[in-house]
């Protein structure tokens, strides 16, 4: 999983002395804030009832997340547009790809409960993460994800998938709000140093299998949703365990 996502603020690669051009860290930025973009076109796709779409755009949007941290490392984005706050650009850019227009495609597509307890639980994914997104220490300096990492997106293509009802739902959602304020180290597959080359090898066959389960949909291979349940069972307990051994 890649979640909200590669800042385009951290790590500077180291400078010769020369500002790098302008051109190529303002194309970064652009690239970054077609995210905006996609969020609406989920919110969208949601309201028309496109599940597949939601979920197909879900999957841009955390590739584009997931390369865009990289770019800006290359082009050396904040030394070239140091006026400009691509880490802030990320985090509004995931806010909306990440939670909300995931929550949108939860209300819209009935898979939460009616009335008012609905409401209450589409509010905690909106209020849970813009505690997280603004959190200082949201990314600790070896690169985890401190408290659950906004994975709004990845529960409901799972409830879509898996065709979970509003109770069961409910629960994912209340467990996941509560977990973003339990100070867990969530791996960040392309930036923790630990099992790199692991991480990175799970997060693309996940990746992978959401495209392939998305084609597949209403009627997925249960191969390929348990390979896919199966990375999301080793990426827990691997920031559990990690976070327990420190």
């Amino acid at each position: 999983m890649t979640n909200q996502g590669s800042s385009h603020a951290q790590a500077a690669a180291v400078t010769d002395g020369t500002r790098p051009p302008r051109g190529p860290a303002i194309a970064v930025h652009v690239y970054t804030a077609t995210g905006s973009v996609l969020a609406f076109l989920m919110v969208v796709a949601a309201v028309q009832r496109e599940v597949s779409a939601a979920l197909w755009l879900f999957l841009v949007a955390m590739v584009i997340d997931g390369t865009d941290g990289f770019l800006a490392r290359k082009f050396r984005v904040k030394e070239a547009t140091p006026g400009f706050d691509g880490a802030l650009l990320d985090n509004i850019v995931d806010y909306l790809t990440y939670c909300f227009a995931p929550v949108v495609l939860l209300w819209i597509g009935g898979f939460l409960p009616a009335g008012w307890p609905g409401w209450v639980v589409a509010c905690l994914p909106l209020l849970a993460s813009s505690y997280q997104f603004s959190r200082a220490d949201a990314k600790t300096e070896d690169h985890y994800f401190l408290g659950f990492p906004s994975y709004w997106n990845a529960l409901a293509f799972y409830v879509v998938v898996l065709k979970l009802g509003p109770v069961a739902t409910s629960v994912l959602i209340v467990g996941c709000a509560v977990l973003v304020f339990v100070p867990v180290r969530y791996v960040y597959p392309s930036r923790t140093v630990t099992l790199w080359r692991t991480n990175m090898a799970g997060a693309s066959i996940w990746l992978l299998a959401w495209a392939a389960i998305v084609a597949q949909l209403p009627s997925p291979s249960p191969v390929l949703v348990a390979i896919s349940l199966g990375y999301v069972a080793f990426y827990t307990a691997e920031s559990v365990y990690l976070t327990v051994r420190r």
